[in-house]
């Protein structure tokens, strides 16, 4: 919202929508954004899953082999703070390893 407008009270709602009066209403910027830009998100890239017993799990040892659900090739899960946001691959940038989504999900905000 602009400097030059008071906000809106509640009795300038539009009674039947619930938003404001079409004339009160400016396209967002870049700059209204600026305060979620710094927000930190945790992002997650899940190569497989497997499951197992806690004994099974205490006898692994160094050069073990996990079998995850997952080919060789499929894509990868990429979640951001816990929720699943896209598919990608896993790709090598100068010595690390990174991931390219390729697929963004849609998912409905109820969930």
């Amino acid at each position: 919202m602009s400097d030059d407008k008071e906000p809106l009270t509640l009795t300038e709602l539009d009674a039947n929508s619930g938003e404001a009066p079409k004339d009160h209403q400016q396209p967002i910027t870049s700059n209204d954004l600026d305060a979620v830009y710094g927000i930190p998100v945790e992002v997650t890239a899940v190569l497989g899953k497997a499951e197992m017993q806690v004994s099974h799990l205490l006898k692994l040892g160094r050069g073990a082999v996990i079998e995850l659900d997952r080919k060789v090739g499929e894509a990868i899960d990429i979640y951001v703070n816990n929720r699943l946001v896209a598919r990608g691959e896993v790709v090598v940038v100068e010595d690390r390893l990174g991931i390219t989504m390729t697929e963004i999900i849609k998912s409905d905000r109820n969930n």
